[in-house]
């Protein structure tokens, strides 16, 4: 699912180096971490967040599949 998330934000920015995913798990459920450029942030949140929710809403969809619980979390780049 790291996989899912890192390829549709690459595909979405202008600076693909700059994508960074990381999982981390917390108990039953998966918190997959997006970090992108500052440039970027606008495009993969979207307007009023609605690319970032429907990045949710296939993340949410692949771990149905699997059984398990994933969130997404898109952070401010440091």
């Amino acid at each position: 699912m790291k996989e899912l998330i890192e390829y549709i934000a690459r595909s979405l920015v202008d600076d693909p180096s700059q994508v960074q995913v990381a999982a981390i798990r917390r108990g039953p459920e998966t918190i997959i971490k997006l970090h992108v450029a500052k440039s970027d942030m606008g495009r993969v949140i979207g307007k009023s967040g609605r690319v970032a929710n429907a990045m949710r809403a296939l993340l949410n969809v692949a771990a149905a599949r699997q059984g398990k619980q994933v969130s997404l979390d898109v952070e401010d780049p440091r």
